[in-house]
């Protein structure tokens, strides 16, 4: 029996398992994480001696103790969450006595295809696990040998607890597993890149399966007219130099040019991280002087509109708010945007206008994060606006159905 019949099934025999017994397992999967640390950190050290650690992406395939712990973490906070199972969303009684109960339900299969990230097996699993849904992972080369020795302790736990070990598949990490699950139809019921936008533009051409489109960021932050600098200064740092290599870290400053005389300000601690800045032409002459020669450039069409994924970020200058809002419409990827003002009237004319899933008010885009949203975890982070948008948690999982319930009832 090939991976699609052993995952299909596998999700109808989930179907079956209680929510007590999922807790339980994913209780003991935590603990194993900690016992396996290990293990784990070995397989990764595999994987990043493949990598110039000077490469962004060496980050997200980095494992570390702290993060192992913290994977280990959210997956308690999973188990801890309520099952978003067999919730009843609507009910009804027909005036001729049929009762009508609309009530969530797994999807059945979720294939996820991501790239670099090997905690991605963990809080995928431990999602799809949670909301009664098989997953199906399809990991980047680069994190292979990560990728096979957590999903090898999950298929472990899964069998020591008497449960179906395809509960949890991992493809082969060539291109013809890819074409293969993307093409599952029957099989897989959703498919969820995760990854850069050359990924995300693959996936969403070539698959048959229905995809929900998750992890391009290119975010923006505009300080205001009205904008606290001390606010504006934490939120533009953090937002940029947290990690350079997540989809919600800051790749554009868009500045109101009242405050050009504040933007060395704004930007002179991101020169201890070697920052790069394009500026326009108003940008360019605020820094010039006042931030290192070395890491600033003249902005041009392709310094806006792109996920740097370095410590890169460019600064454009504009009139007003209204003009920021179009900046972001052109350049966004619906993603995470930011506003940083005390004007409670702009800040609304803001965050009502901006297209994003996630848009803020004088706070980091480094908190678009399911576990920073109570989540427990995420799945990814949804820039499209069909089924779930923004970070992707347990509820995002299910679908829904309904139940009818009658005594002989017949339609004339």
């Amino acid at each position: 029996m090939n991976w699609k019949d052993l995952a299909k099934n596998a999700s109808r025999a989930l179907n079956l398992i209680s929510d007590k017994k999922i807790n339980e397992v994913l209780l003991v999967l935590a603990d194993e994480i900690e016992e396996k640390c290990s293990e784990i950190l070995k397989a990764n050290a595999f994987d990043l001696a493949k990598m110039e650690p000077s490469n962004p992406l060496y980050d997200r395939l980095q494992l570390t103790p702290e993060r192992v712990q913290g994977i280990a973490g959210d997956i308690r906070n999973v188990a801890k969450l309520p099952s978003p199972l067999g919730r009843t969303l609507m009910k009804t009684t027909r005036p001729n006595g049929m009762k009508i109960t609309k009530i969530s339900v797994p999807f059945g299969v979720i294939g996820v295809i991501y790239e670099a990230r090997p905690n991605v097996s963990f809080d995928v699993f431990s999602l799809c696990f949670k909301s009664g849904n098989a997953c199906v992972l399809k990991g980047g080369s680069d994190a292979h040998n990560s990728n096979l020795a957590i999903v090898g302790l999950i298929k472990n736990i899964l069998k020591q607890n008497g449960l179906d070990e395809n509960i949890v598949t991992l493809l082969d990490a060539g291109r013809e597993a890819t074409s293969e699950l993307l093409n599952a139809v029957g099989y897989v019921d959703m498919i969820i890149p995760r990854g850069g936008f050359g990924l995300i533009s693959y996936v969403r051409e070539n698959s048959k399966v229905p995809v929900i489109e998750t992890g391009a960021g290119v975010c923006h932050t505009y300080f205001d007219e009205f904008g606290d600098l001390e606010k504006g200064k934490s939120i533009v740092f953090n937002s940029k130099t947290r990690r350079v290599s997540v989809c919600n870290s800051l790749d554009c400053l868009i500045l109101h040019e009242s405050r050009l005389d504040d933007l060395p300000e704004l930007c002179i601690k991101m020169a201890e991280k070697n920052v790069l800045i394009y500026a326009d032409e108003p940008a360019y002459r605020a820094l010039s002087g006042k931030y290192p020669e070395n890491l600033l450039k003249e902005a041009d069409e392709k310094s806006f509109g792109t996920e740097f994924l370095d410590y890169i970020m460019s600064v454009k200058t504009v009139k007003n708010v209204g003009e920021a809002i179009e900046q972001i419409t052109k350049y966004s990827s619906k993603h995470s945007e930011c506003i940083v003002t005390e004007n409670k009237e702009i800040a609304d004319i803001y965050t009502k206008s901006v297209d994003a899933a996630c848009v803020y008010t004088n706070v980091s885009t480094a908190f678009t994060d399911g576990a920073q949203f109570g989540l427990g975890a995420e799945i990814g982070i949804s820039t499209q606006k069909l089924h779930a948008r923004g970070p992707m948690g347990l509820e995002e999982l299910t679908s829904y159905k309904w139940l009818i319930e009658g005594d002989g009832q017949v339609r004339e």
